[in-house]
């Protein structure tokens, strides 16, 4: 029998989890095998290894305690990569050496795999003097393209995500230009943008009061509080960002206040951090922990939620200690206090079978109960913890106590602090758990809403065919296997049909007992008049919120598909010329002949040629490249020819859009100098090889042109349209793509920008 209760969750471990040899030959045979190699590499700094790593398995099993994406994908398998997920960088000096320098860094960073966060504030302004070199600066903006520009570079490499967040202080004198940045469909794609909200600027807007835009102790501009707060709210409106964050609020309430102050948060918000701050994630499945689920004694298992929490705060505790680390400066800072972000999923799920209505006054009472428990198990496990193995080096027990999240802690749990300690500064966060969330079973997401009772996926097989499978939620199919074609429930409620201040309420509840944040989304209307969105952050800061998300589709941020129990996912017209774009969940398998072509090329003052063979697919009668072989006799280009041919052609064979390959290779420049072939100058035999490659795409007719995307993309063209359609998902094509936990997340494969 399968752990999996559901084939898209097992098509997810496959593709993201199970480890496997560089050959793709999995190592994992069953996800108990993922299980086993998370506990045992986990328990290794124990000094009871055996006992520990069972204890941790039997967390793991059933998908009770889900580890986040880069631990689950990473621990036990003797890579260097890091389990962490959130960074947030260090300070950026005013100087264009120090600027480049932090460039640097985050480029280390996301090579391994981690989302990053920038406080842009600490640039000069644009206009503002340069001493000594008689000009004016640039200001912040035009480095933030420069970072969008590495990162996207980054990406085309093959790191996992791009996800980065820059922020920005409400007084900095471009934070006009800041919020409109955006407006810009093509610019700072790689960012989440945020802007730092002061309690003294929230009060000015309520007063309607002036604000002064100032650097350096210098006023650059005077302007109305309320014009500039309107000014967020009509870009978020239009176009879903800039994000607000409360950053007054989070470092009053903040553990650490006496010794950090918090200027940005990771790309998805749940961990507003230091600089060099770092932290892990995970989650406690609420959905597998109810009792008597849709019975008259439903309820969460409390006994048995306080034993998970324990274990799973004793796991994340280890993580910090077999991480490795990008940057020296990450590892000292997150040895010094030992964050860790121990969050849920499933929580609409489970208020589901304990029959509470999801944006209810007893559903947000509920949750804040239930947080509650977890906040008091998680901070008494890790003065457990301390009794042990110590309190982690930066504590101070006067100090510590004093914040204002502690302050609000119950006396039994502050007397433990008090007198023994406590092992981890901060406990928990409420991350962005789109794919682990599938991976379970397709359970809802985060402290999210259900998005969608049902939906129709389309897979891709080996053979070219596709399929198509219904992917019900958790809680859904469990009233289905228990009550058979009942109908649901009036309390049963999703993303779509809820009040923006229901989303509100639920964020408020939680965040009472989350010491970190929350990775929220409240979905609007697309026909939200704009005062009523404006009074939706009005409430998230009157109800104690730390950061305000919302998701309003248009004809800018893109439309979102709902699907429920009867409407299925539209199917895609097939394509009547050009090369076709197929999408699929692993490589094809190599048919015995394929149709190709073979090209040289002669590069000046190159003894000998290269000779480049291109092999096509033929599916439904198109064209589409498959593979590449790339020779010359000149030793010298042995081992990048070789290098080369077997990356194009495992990206080839990936499917998707690979048109890409061109403009990359296309715009490799040689430092030694180019060429000038047929009257072009060439700045790269890499570039002429790309040229190659465009020329044999255009003849097969999969690219239009020269400099062109593809010919007749099957992505754009659907047919029984009842709303309008958002993008696709960049990895398996299809238009699943959801606003979820502020991260567009795709329900059929969980790509996600931000991991």
């Amino acid at each position: 029998m399968t752990r999996f209760a559901a084939p898209i969750a097992e098509q997810i471990w496959d593709m993201k989890y199970r480890f496997k040899a560089a050959d793709g030959t999995p190592k994992d045979a069953t996800v108990e095998d993922s299980w086993r190699r998370i506990a045992r590499d986990l328990a290794r700094v124990e000094d009871d290894a055996a006992q520990w790593e069972d204890r941790f398995y039997t967390a793991l099993e059933d998908f009770k305690y889900l580890p986040a994406g880069r631990i689950t994908a990473g621990a036990g398998t003797a890579r260097r990569v890091t389990l962490f997920n959130c960074f947030v960088m260090g300070t950026v000096p005013d100087s264009m050496s120090g600027i480049f320098d932090m460039l640097k860094e985050a480029a280390l960073t996301m090579q391994q795999g981690g989302g990053i966060g920038y406080d842009f504030s600490t640039i000069r302004p644009k206009g503002a003097d340069v001493l000594g070199v008689s000009a004016d600066a640039s200001g912040p903006l035009s480095f933030m393209d420069v970072w969008d520009a590495m990162c996207r570079t980054i990406m085309s490499a093959g790191s996992r995500r791009g996800a980065m967040m820059a922020t920005m202080r409400c007084d900095h004198p471009d934070i006009e230009d800041f919020i409109t940045a955006k407006s810009d469909p093509a610019r700072l794609r790689m960012f989440n943008m945020s802007v730092l909200v002061t309690d003294d600027f929230m009060e000015a807007v309520k007063a309607d009061g002036s604000w002064e835009l100032t650097f350096n102790d210098r006023v650059y501009h005077t302007v109305q509080a309320r014009d500039l707060w309107n000014k967020i709210m009509q870009a978020t409106y239009d176009y879903a960002e800039p994000g607000v964050i409360f950053i007054d609020r989070i470092n009053a309430a903040n553990n650490l206040s006496y010794c950090e102050t918090i200027a940005a948060t990771n790309p998805c918000g749940e961990q507003p951090l230091p600089p060099y701050g770092a932290c892990l994630l995970g989650s406690i499945n609420l959905a597998r922990l109810v009792s008597d689920p849709f019975g008259d004694d439903s309820q969460l298992d409390e006994a048995a939620l306080q034993e998970l929490v324990a274990t799973a705060v004793r796991m994340m505790d280890n993580v910090v200690d077999v991480s490795k680390f990008p940057l020296e400066a990450q590892a000292r800072e997150a040895q010094a206090k030992r964050r860790i972000g121990l969050g849920v999923t499933g929580l609409a799920d489970a208020l589901l079978m304990v029959g509470q209505r999801y944006g209810s006054d007893e559903a947000a009472a509920q949750t804040e109960s239930w947080l509650k428990a977890i906040a008091r198990a998680a901070y008494l496990a890790s003065v457990d913890l301390a009794k042990e193995k110590g309190a982690f080096p930066l504590f101070d027990a006067d100090a510590y106590l004093a914040s204002g999240t502690m302050q609000q802690m119950d006396d039994d749990v502050r007397d433990a602090i008090r007198e023994h300690g406590i092992r981890n500064a901060l406990l928990t966060s409420i991350a962005p758990t789109g794919t682990i969330s599938l991976y379970a079973g397709n359970v809802s997401s985060g402290i999210e809403p259900v998005f969608a009772y049902a939906y129709t996926r389309k897979v891709l097989q080996k053979d070219g065919s596709r399929t198509e499978e219904e992917v019900v939620d958790y809680a859904v199919q469990m009233w289905r296997d228990l009550k058979g074609d009942a109908p649901l429930p009036d309390y049963f409620v999703n993303a779509q049909t809820l009040a923006p201040s229901d989303h509100v309420k639920m964020q408020a509840a939680a965040q009472k007992w989350v010491d970190s944040s929350i990775s929220k989304t409240i979905n609007c209307p697309e026909d939200i008049d704009f005062d009523a969105f404006k009074d939706v952050y009005m409430q998230a800061w009157d109800s104690g919120c730390k950061g305000c998300t919302t998701y309003r589709p248009n004809d800018v941020t893109g439309s979102v598909l709902s699907v429920s129990e009867d409407t299925k996912a539209d199917k895609p017209v097939p394509v009547d010329e050009g090369g076709e774009v197929v999408y699929m969940s692993e490589p094809l398998d190599r048919p015995a002949d394929l149709e190709g072509n073979t090209y040289k090329v002669k590069w000046p003052d190159s003894e000998h040629a290269i000779y480049i063979t291109i092999n096509d697919i033929v599916l439904n009668g198109h064209r589409r490249p498959f593979e590449v072989f790339i020779n010359s006799k000149n030793m010298e280009h042995f081992a990048w020819t070789v290098a080369l041919t077997r990356m194009i052609s495992a990206v080839f064979r990936r499917g998707g859009d690979v048109s890409f390959v061109v403009e990359e290779l296309k715009a490799v420049f040689d430092p030694r100098g180019g060429a000038w072939m047929q009257g072009k100058y060439i700045p790269s035999i890499l570039a002429a090889i790309g040229g190659v490659i465009e020329q044999h795409m255009i003849a097969t007719g999969f690219i239009a042109g020269e400099g062109m995307g593809l010919k007749n993309d099957p992505k754009a063209q659907v047919v029984g349209l009842d709303a309008p359609r958002g993008k696709s998902c960049p990895s398996c094509g299809q238009y699943d793509l959801r606003m979820v936990e502020g991260c567009m997340t795709c329900a059929s494969c969980g790509h996600s920008k931000c991991g």
